[in-house]
C-alpha cells in the first residue's frame, strides 16, 4: 500500500472520528504529495525514500515550530504542532536509539578510517544513506561529532 493510499484510509477514519489534529497532518501529507509528484512532472510516482523523506521534512518543521513557540513562552501553539508531530510519525519508520546509530558511527568510522573533524562530510554522508528515515540527521550528526572529537 502507497503512502497515499494510507493516508487516504487514515483520513476517512480522521473524519468520521472528528479528530481534527490527525486530519489537519493527513492533509498536509497529502498536500505535500501532490506538490511532490507535480513538481517530478505529469503525476509520477514518488519512490518511497522521497515519501519517507517528505514525511520527515513535515515533522522537522512542526518539531521546529513547536521549539519556536515554546520559546516564546506560547504552549498554546506548541502543543497543536506537537499532537501533528504524533500523528505524522505513524508514517516514518521505526527510529533508531541514539545507540544503535552510534554503533553505525563506530563502524562507519572504522571502514573508511576517519581520522578527525576533516572527515565529518564522508562520514555523515555514508551515515545518513546507511540510515535513511530511520533517524534525523541532527542526531546523527550529533553522534558522528562526538565519535570524531574523541
Amino acid at each position: 500500500m502507497s503512502l497515499q493510499e494510507k493516508v487516504m484510509s487514515e483520513m476517512k477514519l480522521a473524519m468520521k472520528a472528528k479528530d481534527t489534529v490527525a486530519l489537519e497532518s493527513l492533509r498536509a501529507i497529502k498536500s505535500a504529495l501532490l506538490l511532490a509528484k507535480t513538481e517530478k512532472g505529469g503525476g509520477s510516482e514518488l519512490s518511497e525514500q522521497d515519501e519517507i523523506k517528505l514525511v520527515q521534512k513535515l515533522v522537522k518543521q512542526r518539531k521546529d515550530s513547536a521549539a519556536i513557540f515554546k520559546e516564546q513562552g506560547r504552549n498554546d501553539l506548541a502543543d497543536p504542532e506537537l499532537a501533528q508531530v504524533a500523528v505524522l510519525e505513524k508514517f516514518l519508520p521505526e527510529q533508531l536509539s541514539e545507540e544503535e546509530i552510534e554503533k553505525v558511527v563506530v563502524q562507519t568510522i572504522a571502514a573508511i578510517g576517519a581520522s578527525g573533524m576533516q572527515d565529518m562530510g564522508k562520514v555523515m554522508g555514508m551515515v545518513s544513506k546507511a540510515l535513511a528515515g530511520q533517524a534525523d540527521g541532527k542526531t546523527i550528526s550529533m553522534v558522528v561529532k562526538k565519535k570524531l572529537s574523541s
